[in-house]
């Protein structure tokens, strides 16, 4: 009996959190757009993401520290996240974990196909123009410092959010995880949200 009412309680607070995240008054993260994949094929918010839990984190592929390993922790997190919740649990809808570059002058198609495959094999790694890039950071409240107009061979710095968005199968945003959480306590935030749901999801 105190172990029901001790879960219920943190799924209250797991909905309160959530509910929170889509206030009025509060800014909206995430929204649809349209990137190109590592594949060069068009990639859509729309019809991708759509009834399924993503989980998006902004970077490049020249970041020498933080991005290798953060997404290390991510393939770490999608894997202790499968085990949990297996893809014959009912409640296990794909995660999808989404790679978007900061840099998209560096960061082609096959750049990205190249660097991702030694992370995991199931992460998409999303590109543009340097217009695009800039529209989705914004919708998701990411900073970023990437220069427009840089031509082949130079040289510059980039400086971005980092933070894990977790996206709902609706396209709203739940929760961000920084980079405090270890990939356990993160991937456990992620699955506990993945239990929750109640909705439409899509294998």
């Amino acid at each position: 009996m105190i172990y029901y009412f001790r879960s219920e309680k943190e799924r209250m607070e797991r909905q309160r959190i959530a509910e929170a995240s889509k206030g009025v008054g509060k800014p909206k993260v995430g929204g649809k757009f349209e990137l190109v994949d590592q594949d060069g094929k068009k990639w859509s918010s729309e019809e991708q993401m759509k009834g399924r839990f993503s989980l998006v984190y902004f970077g490049f592929t020249h970041c020498p520290d933080i991005c290798p390993e953060e997404l290390d922790k991510m393939a770490q997190m999608l894997d202790l996240v499968s085990v949990a919740l297996p893809p014959s649990s009912p409640s296990n809808p794909t995660l999808l974990p989404i790679f978007i570059t900061c840099d998209p002058a560096r960061d082609t198609p096959p750049v990205l196909k190249s660097y991702l495959q030694e992370f995991h094999p199931r992460m998409i790694g999303l590109t543009g123009t340097w217009e695009q890039i800039k529209a989705v950071c914004k919708m998701y409240r990411v900073y970023f410092s990437t220069p427009e107009g840089v031509k082949p061979g130079m040289d510059y710095l980039v400086d971005h959010s980092i933070y894990f968005y977790l996206m709902d199968p609706e396209g709203d945003f739940i929760e961000a995880i920084g980079r405090t959480h270890s990939a356990e306590k993160a991937a456990r935030i992620i699955g506990e949200h993945m239990s929750d749901w109640k909705g439409k999801i899509t294998k």
